[in-house]
């Protein structure tokens, strides 16, 4: 092989290498950064037919990204730092262009349109480049379409399976860093090794703290107190409530960890199996862990909801040991999932709303206001979220009645009960039992399960069996 064509090669793929760097740093910058510093390069400004110039996902962020790594990357180019930056910028006026087109041709925003947005924001660097390093037009060629050909599959996998949603018209924002994380917790090949990736976990909940209760004597009693599982009966009342749901009874599950503790889902069963309710609602925390195989705890929910007794059906919402590959098994369990939507329940043609809404704690992904949007303002509104930090959004919505978990009431408390830990950003009085925030009624569950490791102390799992009335 003469050393003209090992020149030839060199220079391609150093080229083709530089265009994955600058075009991929946007999505990095994205990626860790979410929506911090990121600003429209258009401004929100219209073209002249009224459509977006290039929409809100082509930011100043990006391109700053972009250039300067335009300006690291120059050595494989074997140019100086001002042309790779040149060249970076080239890159991006080819993306910018593509999006201008396809806000023309009403391309929705992030949408692909193939092959234009490669083939331009290749070919404007590349023809750039040509003006200081010797290649023909064959190679210009051949460079684009490389380019073109590998980064498309590139970007299918990442919209595919790091943003892929569970259903069509799924209602939630989807976030580059959310949906990552969600990926990691779900993908099962990476459960195995997901802990040493996660120092915290390492330092609490996997080493220090099972190791305290172990040589303290207590876990074997802890797991006990764990799966002695109390039902609970509350009662609320409320002047907004239709007289037609009077009397209304909602059995509330919450935190369940069914694949966490041995002998949990026949403690379950046998609490719930002859109770007749006329709903069943479901905050969340199916798993164990935050991350792991999902097949053992759905097995175990379809042993739960095959004995539930619930005339108006089973409704629930993700917690932060969930992520939405979860749900279309759920679903199949028999549970209808809420995720920032309302569900509405008829009574002698009078209604009440569950709003449900995804995540507030660990993926931050709730919208009580896309929840409610279909809710009439003075219809009786259930808000189900699963910790208590959605509580002022709910408020803002109107709802009636708040009902959450995730603190499992501290799980280890004190001798008074009161949790020396809620794993909440809520205020501390949110954290067990029954609140109120302004006219709203709130209640948080201790749970079913338990979290972490497998113990309870001074402070019992329970069902909560909740009965509706009305005031004059």
């Amino acid at each position: 092989m003469n050393s003209s064509l090992l020149t030839t090669i060199g220079t391609t793929f150093g080229i083709l290498l530089f265009l994955y760097v600058v075009n991929c740093l946007p999505v990095l910058a994205h990626l860790v950064l979410g929506d911090k510093l990121r600003f429209p390069v258009d401004g929100g400004i219209l073209w002249l037919d009224k459509k977006p110039l290039f929409g809100p996902h082509k930011t100043i962020r990006g391109i700053a990204v972009s250039v300067f790594g335009g300006m690291g990357a120059c050595f494989l180019l074997g140019m100086s730092w001002w042309q790779g930056g040149a060249a970076a910028v080239f890159a991006m006026a080819g993306d910018l262009t593509s999006s201008f087109i396809k806000r023309r041709l009403n391309v929705p925003f992030g949408g692909d349109t193939f092959p234009l947005d490669h083939v331009l924001e290749s070919l404007f660097p590349v023809l750039f480049l040509a003006s200081f390093l010797p290649f023909s037009w064959t190679q210009l060629i051949l460079i684009v379409v490389l380019f073109t050909c590998s980064a498309y599959p590139a970007t299918l996998w990442w919209k595919y399976t790091i943003h892929r949603t569970p259903r069509d018209n799924y209602p939630c924002i989807l976030r580059s860093t959310v949906r990552l994380r969600e990926w990691r917790a779900c993908h099962i090949p990476l459960p195995r090794y997901q802990i040493w990736f996660n120092l915290s976990r390492i330092l609490t909940d996997q080493v220090i703290l099972t190791w305290l209760v172990k040589i303290s004597g207590l876990y074997e009693k802890g797991k006990q107190n764990a799966l002695d599982i109390r039902l609970v009966h509350k009662d609320f009342s409320f002047p907004t409530l239709p007289e037609a749901f009077d009397g209304y009874r909602i059995l509330y599950l919450t935190d369940l960890h069914l694949d966490g503790l041995q002998g949990l889902t026949e403690k379950l069963i046998d609490v719930v199996q002859n109770i007749d309710v006329d709903l069943c609602l479901l905050g969340g925390d199916l798993r164990m862990k935050l991350y792991g195989p999902m097949a053992p705890s759905v097995r175990e929910l379809r042993k739960v909801t095959a004995q539930l007794k619930a005339a108006d059906g089973i409704l629930g919402v993700l917690g932060n040991h969930d992520c939405i590959e979860m749900i279309p098994d759920m679903e199949e369990a028999g549970v209808v999932m809420l995720i920032n939507e309302a569900w509405p329940i008829e009574r002698d043609q009078r209604r009440i709303w569950v709003a449900g809404v995804d995540d507030p704690h660990y993926y931050r992904l709730d919208d009580a206001a896309y929840a409610c949007r279909e809710i009439p303002d003075k219809d009786f509104t259930i808000f189900l979220a699963h910790s208590p930090e959605a509580y002022k959004q709910a408020q803002q919505q109107k709802a009636d009645l708040y009902l959450c978990g995730h603190t499992h009431g501290g799980q280890v408390c004190l001798a008074d009960h009161r949790p020396i830990l809620s794993n909440s950003r809520a205020p501390r009085d949110t954290a067990v039992g029954e609140w109120r925030f302004e006219e709203m009624i709130g209640y948080t569950s201790t749970g079913v399960g338990a979290s972490s490791i497998p113990v309870r102390f001074n402070c019992r799992g329970e069902v909560c069996l909740i009965t509706l009335h009305r005031t004059n």
